[in-house]
């Protein structure tokens, strides 16, 4: 029904009202319902003769492995005018636990499930490089601090002066410190999510265990989430979803326990998380043959593997 006179102006200042009281940004997607499993959408961007990989990851909120994996055979670094890339936008939310901050280390992407809205950010992050590699597991935010300095622990200051490239003991605040504007220390010993003054790094296996977010990022992220916010840290390569009536599949490249890729026995893999979720699959006609394309591909975007089977 249409509304009329002093009932639409009610109902737009109310929508004003609304549109003022929330802080949802682009890297913010509603939850409608407990059941839903996927935000986002993937986007087709044509790029221009100046466009990276880089350059657009950091305006459009991708780290450079995920628009790798999307975009094979296109140049990082040179995709050339009017060249079409794929933006990976669309995500099937990690399984387990919806609460406070999830990473998911072969996604190289954080998720946050704000408390009192239905409402889930998700950004890029870079992780543990190989012989630092980040930790799987539960923990806690322990403590949050704004303009932090750095002091390198005394495994990194042996390793930049075996490299001629010492440390000073303290590094303060500032443009050259590595935790950048601000940073957030996990209950588990010398791991910290922080900003950084690097960004090249975000979506990649490039910090000591740490997780690194780009500097707006994690300007945006800080305040809203609180000392004690449960810290979840997953290894899902491969995630099931549904929408709008389909399954889902989302494949990214295993990581080891040591951060590195994978020699992870794929077909094995697939038959076990197709049993862990078979409450998800089940009524579903599964198709293998895009299973096994997306498999191989391990771009990063969801695709649809099964169909409802209908019953007479």
């Amino acid at each position: 029904m249409r509304m009329k006179g002093p009932m639409l102006l009610k109902g737009l200042l109310a929508a004003l009202m609304a549109g003022l009281a929330t802080t949802a940004t682009a890297n913010d997607y509603p939850i409608l319902s407990p059941e839903q499993d996927m935000i986002g959408e993937v986007e087709r961007y044509q790029a221009a003769y100046e466009d990276t990989f880089a350059d657009l990851g950091s305006v459009r909120g991708f780290g450079y492995l995920e628009m790798t994996a999307a975009n094979p055979g296109v140049d990082p670094w040179l995709p050339g005018a009017g060249v079409e890339i794929i933006l990976p936008g669309e995500h099937v939310l990690p399984e387990g636990v919806r609460e406070g901050v999830v990473i998911n280390l072969p996604e190289f992407r954080m998720y946050y499930y704000h408390k009192d809205a239905q409402l889930v950010s998700s950004y890029p992050v870079g992780i543990g490089r190989e012989g630092w590699s980040s930790p799987i597991g539960e923990t806690r935010i322990l403590r949050k601090e704004a303009n932090p300095s750095w002091y390198p622990p005394k495994s990194i200051l042996e390793e930049h002066a075996a490299n001629g490239d010492p440390l000073p003991s303290v590094v303060p605040p500032g443009p050259d410190n590595p935790m950048g504007p601000f940073k957030m220390n996990l209950a588990m010993s010398g791991y910290v999510i922080h900003g950084t003054n690097k960004k090249f790094g975000i979506g990649t296996r490039v910090s000591h265990g740490c997780f690194r977010m780009r500097n707006e990022d994690i300007t945006e992220l800080f305040p809203q989430v609180p000392v004690g916010t449960p810290v979840t840290i997953v290894n899902q390569p491969y995630k099931l979803g549904i929408k709008d009536g389909l399954l889902y599949l989302e494949v990214h490249t295993a990581l080891d326990e040591h951060g590195m890729p994978s020699t992870l026995d794929k077909q094995a893999a697939i038959q076990r998380l197709l049993a862990e979720q078979q409450d998800k699959v089940r009524g579903f006609r599964l198709d293998w043959k895009a299973i096994r394309d997306l498999v191989y591909a391990e771009s990063g975007i969801p695709g649809v593997i099964g169909q409802p089977i209908r019953t007479m």
